[in-house]
């Protein structure tokens, strides 16, 4: 039940998330009515307040990364579930599109498979000034085509052999390429999974590939403790985030992710609205009433 109870707080905290600041909602107003226990209100009430003051954080790296033309990859990598589609939301919940924007590649097509593996990947690096985030990347080969088979040993073997030279070849090139894996428990997993299973808002998460990775944990562990060995390069390296608790897990990668970036606040030019221009010959035409969408609520 504690679960359960942990789960629905979540999911509405997710919503309130776009919403509190922005309307000028008081974070001790909008609790006050909802949790009755003490510590649980003020661990809430801290999650919110750390979590804006990051994403203000992520709004001056956004002008820094503009205003230098710095080139910045980001790498989601973990188990399903892990928690990596929560804290690509809140990256990206106040930042420009333009600027920051996700990368998400489905499964390769017939033609992409014929390519040079990292070849799919290139066209989604970023230009001066922009900010990519990989939910999941080209370490794929590295996990689940290695665990449920999608390539062969010499495919598996060459990909170690390249991606560190293509790493450094990103980063000789200006890109600064951080990457993190998302570490989450068997029984985590497990409870993660049966909350989407019962959850119809959140049944879409679950694909077959997803139910059969459950089964193959270990598989899947072993792949992953190899990919950190033979991956992790000073160009480079690994940053694992401990994502039993999704809330601290967001903000513990957002603060780190933060000092990987030697970024300083921008000045701004101070904004002055112009007076609009009024002509004595203009009128304004009245919407034709069969193009209006019903005021049903």
């Amino acid at each position: 039940m504690q679960r359960i109870h942990r789960e629905l707080l979540d999911h509405n905290d997710e919503e309130l998330e776009l919403e509190l600041l922005e309307d000028g909602h008081d974070l001790d107003a909008m609790f006050d009515g909802h949790v009755n226990d003490g510590s649980e209100k003020e661990e809430r009430r801290r999650y919110f307040s750390e979590l804006f003051r990051l994403q203000g954080e992520l709004v001056k790296l956004q002008s820094w990364v503009v205003k230098t033309g710095a080139k910045v990859v980001i790498l989601f990598e973990g188990r399903d579930a892990a928690g990596k589609g929560g804290v690509i939301k809140r990256i990206t919940q106040r930042l420009n599109p333009r600027v920051c924007r996700v990368a998400a590649l489905p499964a390769p097509n017939d033609r992409e498979r014929t390519q040079w593996y990292f070849q799919r990947y290139v066209s989604h690096l970023p230009a001066a000034g922009e900010i990519v985030l990989f939910d999941r990347s080209w370490y794929n080969r590295a996990g689940v085509e290695q665990v449920m088979g999608f390539c062969n040993a010499d495919q598996y073997e060459e990909f170690f052999r390249t991606v560190p030279e293509f790493e450094r070849m990103l980063a000789r090139s200006g890109i600064q390429l951080i990457k993190y894996w998302f570490s989450i428990s068997d029984q985590e997993q497990h409870l993660r999974f049966l909350s989407r299973i019962h959850d119809p808002l959140k049944q879409w998460k679950l694909s077959p590939m997803d139910l059969e990775s459950r089964r193959r944990w270990e598989a899947y562990t072993k792949a992953k403790e190899i990919m950190l060995e033979r991956t992790h390069i000073a160009e480079a390296p690994w940053w694992v985030v401990q994502a039993d608790d999704k809330k601290k897990a967001r903000l513990n990668c957002i603060n780190h992710l933060l000092g990987q970036m030697p970024y300083e606040e921008v000045e701004h030019p101070t904004i002055e609205l112009p007076q609009r221009e009024r002509q004595e010959d203009y009128s304004r035409s009245p919407t034709p009433p069969e193009l209006i969408v019903p005021q049903v609520y």
